[in-house]
């Protein structure tokens, strides 16, 4: 499937949209992961929850759950929430 990738994240990719294989979001990332080392850690914390600054999503629906089913098809677009004061 197409992954959009955000401009914050474009070292570990070089691109803006990658392929990547999964039935689920946690597998998506595991596959990014093994492509793109270091890329999961900066989307996934270590209890395996999306970080707080991300959001993800699936064909245009937002997803929080990395048990979220995927297809091949489906476009999924990894954005990182703006913070500031």
């Amino acid at each position: 499937m197409k992954v959009l990738i955000p401009g914050a994240l474009r070292s570990y990719t070089r691109e803006s949209h990658v392929e990547a294989v999964g039935d689920t979001l946690d597998a998506l990332f595991a596959d990014l992961e093994r492509r793109y080392p270091g890329l999961r850690f900066r989307v996934v914390d270590e209890q395996n929850q999306l970080r707080p600054n991300m959001r993800i999503f699936v064909n245009g629906l937002g997803v929080r759950d990395l048990r979220h089913g995927l297809q091949p098809d489906d476009f999924v677009a990894l954005v990182m929430a703006l913070s500031g004061g």
